[in-house]
């Protein structure tokens, strides 16, 4: 590589490292929201989700004790399914 091609490296890999150093305080949560992340919450004392497809709002109660009774299907190692193919989309 000739000189510029490193100069431009270096120069790329330093604007890069300072952007994130100016913007990550932006960006990082601060240390009570921390705090309170790490302190488990019982399932009653959280807000109602809402999970579309016309069923409204439920306590997150109700879906744990949905997903105990009807755990998703275990997936075997070799099969892997096949995309869902829609209709004008990826």
């Amino acid at each position: 590589m000739d000189r510029a091609s490193m100069i431009f490296c270096g120069g790329s890999l330093a604007a890069s490292l300072l952007v994130a150093w100016l913007f990550f305080p932006m960006a990082a949560l601060d240390h009570e929201t921390i705090a309170k992340a790490r302190i488990p919450q019982p399932a009653e004392s959280m807000p109602m989700f809402d999970v579309g497809h016309g069923f409204g709002e439920v306590p997150a109660i109700d879906l744990m004790d949905y997903y105990i009774e009807n755990p998703p299907a275990p997936v075997s190692a070799g099969a892997a399914s096949a995309p869902a193919v829609k209709f004008g989309g990826c």
